[in-house]
């Protein structure tokens, strides 16, 4: 699986570029919106894998807006929201509106790779799930098509064989009349 995108939303323009810089180096896709806003115009115009987004931001639009904006555009988005220690209880009330996960300022780089790594792991275990179950569905329905087909053909030589014992049984033809008929069925 390729490396997931990363929409990276922070008001802060140190922590954005950091977070960019250390995503990118790790091979992952980013995109940087500065505030909930443009967040929002991003999510409308395209697909991410994950959001990781500040909870505390101006300009009208918080973590939480950009959580739901985030899972309204796309259920499979994760969002990962990034909270001071004061604002925990917010971070857990996100958790309960579908944030994947959430880290404290100062960010732990390591911790943060951690779990953009589950985060791909689970994404590449329900592709996995669903390309099985689509090959299965493709096996039943051709083996479903053999089934009927190799019924088919059963019931075609069950008619022949039939055909040939009654042509066999005919004691009004000769030997070889019944012969000759059986061997044309």
């Amino acid at each position: 699986m390729t490396n997931l995108k990363v929409l990276i939303v922070d008001d802060d323009p140190i922590t954005r570029n950091l977070l960019q810089k250390r995503l990118s180096k790790e091979g992952y896709q980013t995109e940087l919106a500065t505030d909930g806003v443009e967040a929002l115009d991003y999510l409308a115009a395209g697909y991410y894998d994950v959001v990781l987004t500040d909870l505390m931001m101006p300009g009208g639009v918080d973590g939480i807006g950009v959580l739901e904006a985030a899972k309204e555009a796309n259920f499979k988005t994760e969002v990962i929201l990034i909270t001071a220690h004061g604002s925990i209880d917010n971070a857990i009330e996100a958790m309960k509106k579908g944030a994947a996960d959430y880290l404290q300022k100062p960010i732990n780089m390591e911790e943060l790779l951690l779990r953009l790594q589950k985060i791909q792991n689970f994404k590449s275990l329900l592709k996995n799930a669903s390309d099985l179950r689509e090959a299965m569905q493709v096996t039943e329905q051709n083996s479903s098509t053999t089934i009927q087909n190799l019924e088919i053909m059963v019931s075609d030589l069950e008619n022949r064989i039939e055909q040939i014992r009654s042509i066999l049984e005919d004691h009004q033809l000769s030997a070889e009349e019944r012969i000759g008929k059986a061997l044309a069925c």
